[in-house]
């Protein structure tokens, strides 16, 4: 039997009313992922296209983690272990917790799904700055909680204004450390006096998908200055990002142990697959590449920098971690729009919150040549028309 119709064979299925769905679902504007460097290249019929949308890191998984997944591949007929021990085990001793207090989930964004369920009920309160990271209020809406987005203070989270907006229905303050789309962070000082103020009905999430990017001196380690001086807050952290295992969906999260008890309940059986466990294990002994990583990183910034505002498009407030945000005061579609015919994948943020700006990877020396090149020809083009 083939595996496959054409188009004009293929059965229609059946309707299905809107007024089947919960309204939240309905009333729902999904998060958009980038578009994968495979459609786009279908799509326009190029050699050549440089991804520069998603924030993953420019290098692939770790040398020990490409051997721990070749590794285990063999035995992939077996379920992985649903509890994730070994990897829990490891990053407990990595951070100088209890096993108790480490969950895992489908990367960071699957701890902040699991997060929504185990706190809110409709009518329920998040809050967080804005623009940011999709997932806090798409999956609060999801359960019928209602999300207070807070407007950024130079391009930064305003926490005193995100106080000010807690109420007592507020269960969840999400801060983005640093701030997805814009890159910027909260100085110490700044966190130390937000979690003085905070009710304590309040559970603060602090997502550092980031963390091993940056060496700010001024950047709070999550984990050791607030959650180990026992506040009440969730830190998450990520293998997607200098790890490079973005296409495993390897996340963790470090809390209280009843908060970690909780997420247990509402997880998936088996959501973090064998090799995704067995690849973030291997990732956690190279400090070596982590650090070549991010100096290479720390070189390449700003070159990106410099060849954005060399284009027109200055980039906002002081990234410090892997990607940059340019503010280019009109709808950032058409901007995108060229570039992926140049062959260059940017993010327009509109899903995040920002819809007159994009957002940009800081990809490899190479790929941030292309990008100079692909901004030349837009502007070129841009000259012929004008």
């Amino acid at each position: 039997m083939p595996w496959g119709s054409d188009e004009q064979s293929r059965q229609r299925l059946a309707d299905i009313a809107d007024s089947f769905f919960r309204p939240p679902i309905r009333d729902l504007v999904p998060y958009e992922p980038g578009k994968p460097v495979e459609e786009v290249q279908r799509e326009l019929g190029l050699e050549r296209v440089v991804k520069l949308a998603s924030n993953e890191g420019p290098f692939g998984p770790f040398p020990a983690a490409l051997e721990a997944i070749a590794r285990s591949a063999p035995e992939l007929n077996r379920y992985p272990d649903g509890g994730a021990y070994r990897l829990r085990a490891a990053l407990a001793d990595v951070h100088g917790v209890q096993f108790e207090e480490v969950a895992v989930g489908a990367g960071s964004d699957g701890l902040v799904d699991g997060l929504s369920q185990v706190a809110l009920d409709p009518g329920d309160e998040i809050v967080c700055g804005w623009p940011s990271f999709p997932s806090y209020a798409i999956d609060a809406r999801k359960l019928g909680a209602i999300p207070k987005t807070v407007p950024l203070r130079e391009y930064r989270y305003d926490l005193d204004a995100m106080l000010d907006a807690v109420t007592p229905r507020t269960k969840l303050v999400y801060v983005c450390h640093p701030n997805n789309p814009t890159g910027t962070m909260n100085t110490r000082a700044e966190l130390a006096a937000y979690f003085d103020r905070v009710p304590d009905h309040v559970l603060t999430v602090l997502d550092q998908a980031y963390f091993e990017y940056i060496d700010d001196p001024d950047y709070a380690d999550g984990i050791a200055e607030y959650l180990k001086a026992e506040r009440r807050v969730v830190v998450l952290r990520t293998f997607s990002k200098i790890f490079g295992l973005a296409g495993l969906r390897v996340g963790y999260a470090l809390a209280p142990a009843a908060i970690v008890t909780a997420l247990g309940k509402v997880r998936r059986a088996f959501d973090i697959t064998t090799p995704a466990q067995e690849a973030a294990l291997a990732s956690l002994i190279d400090r070596q590449e982590i650090e070549r990583r991010r100096t290479e990183n720390a070189a390449q910034r700003p070159e990106v920098e410099r060849i954005l505002a060399e284009h027109g498009l200055e980039p906002v407030g002081r990234a410090v971690a892997n990607f940059l945000y340019c503010d280019v005061r009109e709808d950032s579609r058409r901007l995108f729009e060229q570039l992926l015919h140049e062959g260059v994948i940017v993010r327009p943020t509109h899903g995040f919150g920002g819809p007159t700006a994009i957002r940009v990877t800081v990809g490899t020396a190479e790929e941030n040549a292309y990008l100079a090149d692909a901004l030349d020809r837009v502007q070129a083009m841009a000259s012929k028309t004008a």
